[in-house]
């Protein structure tokens, strides 16, 4: 049978989905064929697979650094909250509806089946599968229908690590507490603790993990430092509190729209390779200033982000500052001139008036559009450029008869239009197109009357391969992988020569 480990956290944004990446990329280098897989991830961040099916895209991005296709048995479940007490359900990778808090307890009694079901066939495919957890392991209150953590251990006759963050204090407690939290039949799973994201010297604490390890009886397999420059590809939006943004001799100020439900944020993640630009997420008029260029970004409640960037004046800000825009997915849609939800699709049934930036109105249908089209910049920045990305959406764009092309796919679908100052599109990973990006820059240079800023010479698919190289490249420096590699099930296996 298949070997698998599950990385659990004694917190949310532990570093679960880091290192689940970085051992997808050591057993790929040593020529293992691996599958990451998450059984329920809550995640406004999510991507396309090939094939139409929604995963999160930490799921997505693990399957990049296995050399494996993104696929929806890879991420079964994925919650996308809608409010503070609802969320819509993703099942293999399509929508299933929207739900409370409570009904969703209810409904995982149900999802158990599909879950073991989707990991039974990775199995079946895969040498190894590693599974990442979600939230914390110890979450008592929901632990008789926990899907992702200990109990999929059991369930899965996987051994579990479980991963800690020292950066925001309370490690050793967290660690322990996990363990004596939960019932003897889930704890005999925890065979080794992580400690992650450490600043200073190691030899610090090797004294508190050998107590610690007297306490619990579970080993620290390895203390990993804090690496920067490693948080591209972010899922979690704690992590945007800690986004290190600012590049040093920057020219281009570009100001991120951080709405209460923003979706997709990794979307911005290419512009912060490009050395002429700093990204900053603002969420008041006070923070705007008067940036080279606004991104207003996804949302999965898009009026009632559209009513908070009202409330706020940012909008009257943004308008006022005259600074181009790029709006992507719901940004667009509130660029527009109206949004109509007429069904309740996304919040109360109901329309609302748009900024009015693009002639564009939308309408929100109960079907989802899940694609990867491809296409090409037909005019304005970026004009004959190469462009692919991925859809994610209720709400269909219609543009007016007015509305000026700027994106179209290969069968002239218009997927993107344009003012004279602001760019809109359906398309998620727009920035990921390295011509189409570095255009938009010239683009925002030549508007703010700056010189033709030098690009990034590494495209940025390439900057994430070398972000998951260096994940692995840490982990293999700082974890026991002896230890690590038994525990899956692998024994001893050497690095390929020449590989990574």
């Amino acid at each position: 049978m298949t070997g698998g480990l599950v990385v659990c956290g004694a917190t949310s944004d532990a570093g679960k989905s880091w290192v689940v990446a970085g051992l997808c990329r050591l057993l790929a280098r040593r020529g293992v064929s691996a599958a990451p897989f998450k059984a329920q991830n809550m995640a406004l961040n999510a991507a396309v697979t090939g094939d139409g099916a929604e995963i999160g895209h930490a799921q997505w991005v693990q399957a990049v650094a296995a050399g494996a296709e993104p696929e929806a048995c890879m991420n079964p479940v994925l919650l996308k909250p809608t409010g503070e007490r609802t969320s819509q359900v993703v099942v293999m990778g399509q929508p299933r509806g929207v739900f409370s808090a409570a009904d969703y307890h209810e409904l995982k009694v149900d999802l158990r089946s599909v879950v073991l079901d989707a990991l039974a066939d990775l199995r079946r495919r895969f040498d190894v599968v590693v599974c990442e957890g979600a939230g914390g392991a110890a979450e008592i209150n929901l632990l008789d229908r926990d899907l992702a953590n200990l109990p999929l251990a059991a369930a899965a006759g996987f051994p579990a690590i479980v991963v800690g963050d020292i950066d925001r204090g309370g490690v050793f407690a967290s660690l322990y507490g996990t363990v004596a939290l939960v019932p003897d039949e889930l704890r005999c799973w925890v065979r080794g603790f992580v400690i992650n994201r450490f600043r200073g010297d190691p030899a610090l604490l090797f004294d508190a993990c050998a107590e610690l390890e007297a306490r619990s009886g579970v080993p620290t397999l390895g203390v990993v430092p804090m690496i920067g420059g490693t948080d591209l590809d972010a899922e979690d939006s704690l992590a945007l509190d800690q986004w290190s943004t600012i590049a040093p001799g920057a020219s281009l100020d570009i100001a991120v729209v951080r709405s209460p439900r923003i979706a997709n944020f990794g979307d911005i993640d290419p512009l912060r390779v490009e050395p002429a630009v700093a990204v900053r997420w603002v969420r008041t008029a006070a923070e705007l200033g008067r940036p080279h260029l606004v991104v207003l970004p996804g949302s999965k409640a898009t009026r009632d982000d559209l009513g908070w960037f009202r409330l706020t004046g940012l909008a009257d800000a943004v308008q006022a500052s005259g600074a181009p825009v790029v709006a992507i997915c719901a940004g667009t849609q509130m660029a527009g001139h109206r949004i109509e939800d007429p069904l309740g699709v996304e919040g109360p049934a109901g329309s609302t008036e748009g900024l009015g930036w693009l002639p564009v109105t939308t309408t929100f249908e109960v079907s989802k559009v899940l694609d990867r089209p491809t296409g090409s910049a037909v005019a304005g920045p970026g004009g004959g450029q190469p462009v692919t990305g991925y859809r994610i959406h209720h709400g269909r764009v219609h543009p007016h008869p007015d509305a000026e092309p700027w994106l179209i796919t290969a069968d002239g679908v218009p997927v993107g239009w344009r003012t004279e100052r602001v760019l809109g599109t359906t398309l998620h990973a727009l920035f990921e197109n390295d011509g189409l990006r570095r255009a938009i820059v010239r683009w925002v240079a030549e508007r703010a009357g700056l010189p033709a800023p030098d690009p990034s010479p590494v495209p940025f698919a390439a900057a994430r391969e070398a972000r998951l190289d260096r994940i692995a490249d840490t982990l293999e420096t700082h974890l026991d992988l002896d230890q690590v590699f038994g525990l899956i099930g692998l024994g001893a296996v050497p690095r390929q020569a020449g590989v990574g």
